[in-house]
């Protein structure tokens, strides 16, 4: 008799119930549950031990918008500092369809290999229209989501800019605190406006395709200069000539750029993340930067420099926050607006206008 397939968790309905024996009142009382105030403190507590269910619940909160939530998020935060910035940060980046995914399981489970606790940030692009995201990179690293000491957090991008989420800078405190060693940095890979990733980590990987018309755009200035590393991807099959050729042109190109200031020379290197090829030599790569930075000095000040800008931003966003809320500036903000509509005054007027009333409150 054959039996019957399983079905995966992807094709159960949401309004169908798991079994039939499930009474009504054993269903509400999980809905009650579900509805209770989550206790931060013990979700900081099990955090601070390792458990990768009260790190999702943690970054879970710090997602969201709700008032009460971002309260209990901050109280996590700060319970989490001291526990934080004993890992290396690395941010991946590259065009969509360059391989991302399938780099970061296979070099996520070379670092498995080795004893290190992997943590995947793992951002997706957000509809512009719809608002939604499909948040699938669990579904494209199979392999590396089934391992204990691999932790994989897909997130919206949202309306940022930097091909990053919003609280990705908090998620890696958190991740820090859990006690993962390698935090992977996965962007969205929107061209040349990476500035943010680039602002939370502390070695930014830039994988390009060879014999697909990336070379000349990859050559241009602004995220070459931000890279520490470039991996020519898919360098397998048919393609490893051309990879070979584009190898030779980055190398070519990086000699144009003034030097770091962390002193480090950025190199170009191939991979087939496919066939797991090239993946362990990048890792040593990686590994000679974080000695050399750590002796030079320039490892520790650059993360200064980070938390400074973050602190200016986070003042950027709650200020924004703070004026947009505030009863008295949207009623005059709509006033201001029907008068740029009538043509009785311009834009820029209006948002001077707006900021004076502002400082006055």
């Amino acid at each position: 008799m054959k039996k019957p397939s399983k079905k995966s968790a992807i094709s159960q309905s949401h309004s169908i119930p798991a079994s039939a024996n499930v009474s009504s009142s054993a269903a509400e009382k999980i809905k009650l549950l579900r509805k209770k105030k989550q206790d931060h403190t013990k979700i900081l507590d099990r955090l601070l031990q390792g458990s990768q269910t009260a790190l999702g619940q943690a970054i879970t909160l710090v997602e969201s918008n709700n008032p009460t939530h971002q309260e209990q998020a901050s109280a996590i935060i700060e319970g989490a500092i001291a526990s934080a910035g004993k890992s290396i940060r690395i941010g991946i980046t590259g065009v969509p369809g360059v391989g991302k995914s399938t780099f970061i399981e296979s070099f996520g489970s070379h670092l498995l290999k080795l004893g290190k606790k992997v943590a995947v940030l793992a951002v997706d692009p957000s509809s512009s229209i719809s608002k939604g995201s499909i948040l699938g990179d669990k579904t494209r690293m199979e392999n590396l989501v089934k391992e204990e000491m691999a932790f994989i957090r897909p997130s919206p991008s949202g309306d940022s800019l930097g091909g990053v989420a919003r609280k990705t800078r908090e998620s890696i405190m958190l991740c820090e605190a859990a006690g993962f060693d390698v935090i992977l940095i996965e962007t969205v890979g929107v061209g040349q406006s990476e500035t943010t990733v680039h602002s939370m980590c502390d070695f930014f990987l830039l994988l390009k395709l060879a014999g697909a018309g990336d070379e000349l755009q990859g050559i241009k200035r602004g995220i070459m200069e931000m890279a520490d590393a470039i991996v020519i991807n898919k360098a397998d099959g048919d393609n490893i000539k051309a990879a070979n050729t584009a190898k030779l042109d980055f190398k070519r190109a990086l000699h144009l750029y003034p030097p770091k200031e962390s002193s480090w020379t950025p190199e170009v290197l191939l991979s087939s993340a496919l066939y797991n090829e090239g993946i362990p030599e990048i890792w040593n790569l990686i590994r000679s930067f974080e000695k050399k930075t750590l002796e030079n000095g320039y490892f520790e000040e650059n993360r200064k420099q980070q938390s400074k800008f973050w602190l200016l931003q986070s003042i950027n966003e709650q200020l924004k926050q703070s004026f947009y809320q505030n009863p008295e500036i949207k009623t005059a903000l709509e006033e201001q607006l029907q008068a740029i509509f009538d043509k009785k005054t311009s834009p820029f007027i209006a948002a001077k206008q707006l900021l004076e009333k502002y400082s006055k409150l």
